[in-house]
């Protein structure tokens, strides 16, 4: 499982965005959503159980910038204050500086920004908790869903997109309600009041001021136009430098083998060549930006304080009012540019919200039965009556299945692969719902059961191992939660685990890595066949259980599942014929049909299609 998680983590990475150097997030090719509005409309919905929260924050946020903005306009009354006491003093018409009055100026000033920075620290505080908990509720709901979906929509979804949705989409949700909501409330609230306070100092000044904007719009617009092809190559490039650093690391030994260090190095230069190329193109032209509008603003700001030094001799306006209105216009284009880039933000925040309301609205499981039947007293009789099934409606790939199996026998399925043997695994565990027909546990239909219920019957030993980062230990017990260390060892002695395991580097705490590569493929098999001798179950599901085991750990294993299965029905499936001689019914298997069943001894003495399959084994044994 970790292997499939690394294997699309360069996919997860490309839809993210962001790289080294990345610029402003305006910048960004994001995705958008396909339906913006109706996807906003959920998102909205979602979070109106916290809407008194965030009306609040919006309140917050703006009485936060109000007082910032109010700011420079009372600093404008302590400049005038200044200038008039020391023109009066030049003049000697009057007693100078009025330090009182400019005191009282100042203390109101710390005042304002005090309770400017109070709000924003108030409302940051209540909007991180508002995002953490949409956060929280919705990978809860992620993981509630995943329990719930049916097996088929892990088979045409990889995992990669599954755990893009719970970690980038999450995270670009919970970044935008945390930041960019309120920096949106702000932004407008900064923008509208500066507007209005420049107004009141001078409407020509403002005027001119104002022209600025569309002249920098024109910059950024073709700026934006030519680095967005770029920043897009980039992040391509940037996921194939990933991707093919991921390949060659995990298949390492491979590459090695075949002496494809030589062509590896040549296809990494080749990637990272592009992504140069790619990269300073994007990052130069993003880098124009600032200086480019910085030179609008300066021009901007020579024409104003030109036009206000012009003002101020002729009366109109004071000198105060002249430091006020360049500050404002200093603080003007800012917001401006935020709300741009929150535009953006916006669109990416829709896709991300609609790829995981998407998920949330998958079609679930075929709800439970209202009266399940319980397990106890289950001996362990299986019935197929008249089975079919199709992954797709219109392709069958089981037939009209029908066998009996009596409590505590061996049952093998054997058969060429896509013959349709572990499909019947899967329907016999409900992994999916037959198409047609039933499969009965002592007279009760499985869809009677519930489904966690019913899997409580099983035991599973599969060819494909699973194991999780955890200790050895951990690793078994996960067959029966309750269990103690004792019936642990127990078990791993059942298995043979315990006669390896003391010769690994802390026994049975060990710690497995990711993709448990710090013990043989063999000791893997045999410790999830520990978990299931642990699980004690009803019934023992056996897919290829020793395929990965050395002959002699193979009679071992043998010995200890004949122990494990006495009492049991158990299901084999088995590509090694000669392992399953004693059966009590061999089940053959082709095309999803039943062609032959019987004991070994009944199926040779026939020599059909099973006899052929057997000799066929032997024939290469013999010739190996």
């Amino acid at each position: 499982m970790s292997q499939n998680n690394k294997k699309h983590a360069p996919n997860m990475r490309r839809k993210r965005g962001g790289g080294p150097g990345q610029g402003p997030d305006m910048m960004r090719g994001g995705e958008k959503a396909q339906d913006f509005k109706g996807t906003m409309k959920k998102l909205i919905k979602y979070l109106s159980k916290y809407k008194t929260g965030i009306i609040i924050v919006f309140i917050f946020a703006a009485l936060s910038s109000v007082f910032n903005i109010a700011g420079p306009k009372v600093l404008a009354l302590a400049t005038d204050k200044l200038f008039e006491g020391i023109m009066s003093k030049i003049a000697g018409t009057g007693g100078g500086i009025d330090f009182d009055y400019i005191r009282n100026i100042i203390i109101t000033l710390a005042g304002l920004y005090l309770l400017s920075a109070l709000f924003r620290y108030i409302q940051g505080w209540i909007m991180s908790g508002v995002s953490m908990k949409v956060t929280y509720e919705l990978r809860k709901n992620i993981s509630e869903k995943i329990n719930k979906l049916p097996l088929k929509y892990f088979d045409k979804t990889n995992q990669g997109e599954v755990l893009s949705r719970v970690t980038n989409d999450i995270d670009t949700l919970s970044q935008t309600l945390n930041q960019s909501l309120t920096q949106f409330v702000t932004s407008i609230t900064t923008v509208i009041g500066i507007t209005i306070m420049m107004f009141s100092i001078s409407w020509q000044m403002t005027m001119v001021a104002l022209c600025i904007v569309p002249i920098s719009m024109v910059f950024i617009v073709i700026i934006v136009k030519h680095s967005q092809k770029y920043f897009k190559e980039q992040q391509k490039y940037l996921g194939n430098v990933n991707g093919h650093i991921e390949e060659m690391y995990g298949g390492h030994t491979v590459m090695k083998a075949f002496n494809g260090e030589e062509k590896s190095i040549n296809e990494f230069d080749s990637h990272n060549e592009n992504l140069y190329h790619s990269a300073w193109k994007s990052q130069f032209l993003s880098g124009m930006m600032m200086p480019i509008m910085r030179f609008v603003g300066n021009l901007g700001y020579v024409i104003v304080s030109v036009m206000g030094g012009w003002f101020a001799v002729r009366g109109i306006i004071t000198v105060g009012e002249i430091q006020a209105f360049i500050q404002y216009v200093r603080s003007f284009t800012q917001p401006i540019t935020q709300i741009a880039n929150i535009s953006n933000i916006l669109q990416q925040t829709a896709a991300a919200a609609e790829r995981v309301f998407e998920f949330l609205e998958e079609e679930e499981e075929v709800p439970e039965t209202s009266s399940p039947v319980k397990n106890k007293n289950i001996k362990g009789s299986v019935d197929f009556r008249e089975v079919s099934f199709g992954y797709d409606e219109d392709t069958m790939v089981i037939n009209d299945f029908n066998t009996s199996v009596k409590p505590g026998q061996k049952i093998a399925i054997v058969g060429p692969t896509g013959a349709g043997k572990t499909t019947v695994v899967k329907l016999l565990m409900r992994f999916y719902d037959v198409n047609k027909g039933s499969i009965n546990v002592d007279n009760h239909d499985i869809r009677e059961f519930k489904r966690g219920d019913l899997r409580d019957l099983f035991g599973m030993v599969l060819q494909d191992t699973w194991l999780y980062n955890g200790s050895i230990m951990e690793n078994i017990r996960y067959g029966r939660l309750d269990a103690t260390d004792e019936e642990v060892i127990q078990a791993a002695k059942a298995a043979h685990v315990d006669s390896f395991v003391h010769n690994l580097p802390g026994g049975y705490d060990m710690i497995l890595n990711e993709d448990a590569s710090n013990v043989s493929q063999g000791q893997k098999q045999l410790i999830t066949i520990a978990r299931a001798i642990l699980a004690d179950p009803k019934v023992l599901i056996l897919d290829e259980a020793t395929s990965s085991v050395d002959t002699r750990t193979e009679i071992q294993i043998q010995k200890a599942m004949d122990n494990l299965m006495k009492n049991r029905t158990s299901f084999i499936i088995a590509h090694r014929l000669s392992t399953i001689r004693d059966a009590d019914k061999i089940l053959v298997m082709n095309n999803g049909d039943i062609i032959e069943q019987g004991n070994h001894k009944e199926l040779l003495e026939k020599g059909a299609f099973y006899a052929n399959l057997y000799y066929s084994q032997f024939e290469v044994t013999s010739a190996s």
